[in-house]
């Protein structure tokens, strides 16, 4: 909510929208987390892309024609932003064994008891 839109007729919304940010901001000091604040996205070359990822040049290049690497052309030159790239490596994780045994036994026992053999 914009300051400059407090006005005597939605000054009840104005309070209502204050009353949830101190609520929010009481549960992250109950945790003890701080509140995220908005970051610059700053986009980086081919070389900080390639040590993030641990990969060769080739290879990112490979990765960018195939689509399979998030990037953003303009021109000729490639970027990259740091936080995609290593949601990109998060998302190729490998399941443990423990958690295939916990998510069948999880859908083990959604089933009816009549299905289960």
């Amino acid at each position: 909510m914009n300051v400059n839109e407090i006005s005597f007729e939605n000054l009840p919304k104005a309070v209502a929208h204050l009353v949830s940010e101190v609520e929010e901001l009481k549960l992250l000091v109950e945790k003890g987390q701080t509140p995220v604040l908005p970051q610059k996205r700053i986009p980086i070359g081919i070389e900080e892309a390639c040590r993030i990822i641990g990969k060769a040049k080739p290879t990112v290049y490979a990765l960018v024609r195939k689509r399979m690497l998030p990037c953003y052309k303009n021109g000729k030159k490639l970027y990259f932003f740091e936080e995609e790239l290593l949601e990109w490596i998060t998302n190729g994780k490998k399941k443990t064994l423990q958690e295939i045994e916990t998510e069948a036994m999880a859908e083990f026992k959604k089933r009816p008891k009549g299905i289960r053999k």
